[in-house]
């Protein structure tokens, strides 16, 4: 049987599929070898969210290429699914978009027989790229966890309503589309039975989850912030996450990204009566200036935004509150840029995500006028990384002196001495000087200083 090459980029529900990807290709009798070797079949499952990741996709892409000219090169996911056709790499032998994952056996086996036959293309005849423009049902797939790990990626929803101004993902992932809630707990059952104590709950927009399931019972003429509005009311996330706590076995529930929207008063008690979820909260921040955020069509404003933070905090212990955030989207003047960053020093994360704004075609930010210049996106990057590390530190210190729950994950050698090392609910690495294997145990410690800039140490 051939050997088989995987590589993936972008975000945890690519690398969620690509595990399941692989233990298909394992079932089916094929080889899987690493990308840096010779392969029969070198599979990319690839990313779009920036002009970086376009990049990366495609020098993977013609790297497979380049190590083996024989073999078959197999482009998946949302590089292929954001463009028109016109956009496939000649380095390309086959081109999977999303919503066909779960079909890459027959897709690819179509695909080698037809070459022998001298007549595959690309696309098959234009059916392994699906239309995502129209509502499609959920993919339906099975991970088994990650060898090696002690926490498990969830995936529990697809698709995208939100149209950011800035975003493609809609148009690479689709409409919302959330799994059945028993399937869900089905996987969690069997992630806690192979011994994962934690999962991490995952989607394109997490807090989306339900919002297909209003659109398809409620009456038709509804705006899509009714839906989304009914869809957080009838707390289908929140749910869904009471059902997951019921798991035995499972002793930590983390969230991924959220909607700033999702949290209200019910949501934040309702989770706050769950003790397996981590206080470890993402809200997507993106700009700090109202009227920058109006422009990304972001639906909330900074004041809104500082409220939930509020609100976690004041029903949690110092959470950790972690973001994302866009300099230099088009338009910002150094106004605006002052305001993000006034509002940025005020909330204080734990962690901060920095991105300079990146064109995407085909969406409404790359036809707005007053595009920043990458000189200035570059220095105001530098300034918010810097303010991040400033406050994740803060953060951390914040720690000293806590008792805190470390689940271990793995040993490592930090200047001749060794540690096990894992994270706290909050989601912060810490270090065990140990030469025990903890690997998977829950340990209660306190915390007493720092062992290196991002690694604080218990006792």
């Amino acid at each position: 049987m051939e050997r088989v090459a995987l590589y993936n980029l972008g975000c945890k529900v690519n690398a969620y599929e690509l595990d399941v990807m692989k233990k298909m290709l394992e079932n089916r009798g094929y080889e899987i070898v690493p990308f840096d070797g010779i392969a029969d079949i070198y599979i990319v499952n690839t990313c779009t969210v920036t002009n970086m990741a376009d990049r990366k996709s495609r020098q993977m892409l013609h790297r497979a290429r380049k190590r083996n000219p024989q073999a078959v090169v197999v482009a998946v996911g949302c590089y292929v699914q954001a463009g028109d056709e016109s956009r496939l790499e000649e380095c390309i032998d086959l081109a999977i978009g999303n919503n066909k994952k779960r079909e890459l056996i027959p897709i690819l086996e179509t695909f080698l027989r037809k070459r022998k036959e001298g007549g595959a293309d690309q696309t098959l005849g234009h059916t392994t790229i699906p239309d995502l423009r129209r509502p499609v049902a959920y993919e339906e797939m099975t991970a088994e966890g990650t060898a090696g790990h002690t926490r498990a990626f969830l995936k529990i929803q697809d698709g995208c309503d939100q149209f950011c101004s800035y975003c493609v993902i809609p148009f690479a992932r689709g409409r919302v589309r959330s799994r059945d809630p028993q399937n869900v707990c089905k996987e969690a059952r069997a992630l806690a039975q192979a011994g994962y104590q934690e999962i991490v709950l995952t989607g394109i927009h997490l807090s989306s989850y339900g919002m297909d399931l209003v659109r398809e019972a409620g009456p038709t003429g509804k705006s899509r912030e009714e839906i989304r509005r009914e869809t957080y009311e009838q707390a289908y996330l929140l749910r869904l996450i009471r059902n997951l706590h019921e798991i035995p076995g499972l002793k930590r529930i983390r969230l991924g990204s959220l909607e700033p929207r999702i949290i209200s008063e019910s949501f934040v008690r309702g989770l706050r009566e769950l003790p397996k979820v981590c206080p470890h909260f993402h809200l997507s921040l993106q700009s700090g200036c109202d009227t920058t955020l109006k422009r990304m069509n972001r639906h909330y404003l900074a004041g809104e935004y500082y409220e939930k933070v509020s609100l976690l905090r004041e029903v949690y212990e110092d959470p950790a509150i972690t973001t994302d955030v866009i300099v230099g989207f088009p338009g910002e003047t150094e106004e605006e840029f002052a305001r993000t960053l006034a509002f940025l020093e005020k909330v204080g994360f734990y962690e901060m995500h920095v991105f300079p704004y990146s064109i995407r075609q085909g969406t409404a930010a790359a036809c707005m006028p007053d595009q920043v210049p990458g000189r200035i996106k570059e220095e105001r990057s530098s300034i918010l990384l810097k303010l991040a590390k400033e406050q994740s530190r803060c953060y951390r210190e914040r720690l000293i002196g806590r008792d805190k729950e470390i689940l271990f994950e793995e040993s490592v050698i930090i200047e001749g001495k060794t540690y096990m090392t894992g994270h706290t609910r909050e989601y912060v690495r810490t270090a065990f000087f140990t030469g025990e294997n903890l690997s998977n145990r829950l340990v209660q410690g306190k915390i007493t200083g720092f062992l290196q800039e991002n690694m604080v140490l218990m006792q």
